[in-house]
């Protein structure tokens, strides 16, 4: 059995870290409620634009069919990954990192893979064995939607251009502070989801001004910078959510351990004062016979 005083150092050094992991917890709840909100609130715009879009893109004809929407052979696939700077939040980063590397390895074996980090974590990991194109991770210092407008503008320059054929990006959506959900989202080409039936349906429940074609135009960009917008907004409320959590189970494991050490401490403070006054029992015993 370990002596009182390295009991004792556990202890303390047990009792130090829950008090960290605690104050984290506390932290991470603080920015959690913002992250939440802020989220919350963007989703219904961000799904009704998608939709908007989605449903003009399939009233055009193939030939007047944007850009941004342009189908070719997949030669080379650009994957965005976005992860948080710091770690002590549980799998939130490894999940996007596996999922990132399963896309690359799998979904698009043989293709020519390339990556765009968002986040400290993504580069590090993501550099040791793969290209990446860029690091953005400066941008959760001022999260704002004109600094992540500056990527997407980037994505949709790198599609127009030729130099990717595809472009994917992963990020964990937000559901509450315990379950983050993995999210591989086509970004580039856009693909119009809307069938026939709703289709025509549309078409004949709006009458558009400009034209379909110039307000798809016009759309598309800010759909673009909206989406991605989404993504690191997801991604930085269930970031919070995540480490919450880990600091939350972190904080019970300590709490359980420094129980556990102080028991473990009683019994062999109680077995080593057994044991002197046995000591002295015997020592008195030997001067009386």
């Amino acid at each position: 059995m370990a002596n009182l005083k390295e009991i004792r150092n556990r202890i303390a050094s047990v009792s130090s870290t829950m008090q960290i992991t605690s104050a984290m917890k506390m932290v991470s709840a603080a920015k959690l409620k913002k992250a939440q909100d802020a989220i919350t609130a963007m989703r219904p715009y961000s799904d009704k634009l998608t939709e908007l879009l989605q449903s003009l893109s399939a009233n055009l004809d193939a030939d007047s069919g944007s850009k941004f929407s342009e189908e070719r052979e997949i030669k080379k696939v650009l994957i965005v990954s976005i992860t948080s700077n710091r770690g002590l939040c549980g799998a939130f980063n490894s999940n996007i990192l596996k999922q990132s590397v399963s896309l690359a390895e799998n979904t698009y074996a043989g293709k020519e893979v390339e990556f765009l980090a968002i986040g400290k974590k993504s580069n590090d990991f993501l550099s040791r064995n793969y290209n990446v194109i860029a690091n953005h991770s400066t941008v959760y210092d001022d999260l704002t939607f004109d600094n992540v407008s500056a990527i997407a503008e980037d994505l949709m320059e790198l599609f127009v251009n030729g130099t990717y054929d595809k472009i994917e990006v992963v990020y964990n959506k937000f559901k509450n502070a315990a379950t983050q959900i993995v999210m591989t989202e086509q970004f580039l080409p856009i693909v119009a989801v809307a069938s026939e039936k709703e289709t025509s349906s549309n078409a004949t429940d709006y009458i558009y001004e400009p034209s379909e074609k110039e307000i798809v135009e016009q759309l598309i960009p800010k759909s673009l910078k909206t989406q991605l917008y989404k993504g690191v907004r997801d991604s930085f409320a269930s970031e919070h959510g995540a480490r919450m959590t880990a600091m939350h189970k972190a904080t019970d494991n300590a709490t359980e351990l420094r129980d556990q050490l102080k028991l473990t401490y009683n019994k062999a403070r109680q077995a080593a004062i057994t044991n002197e006054i046995l000591e002295i029992v015997g020592g008195a015993e030997a001067l009386n016979n």
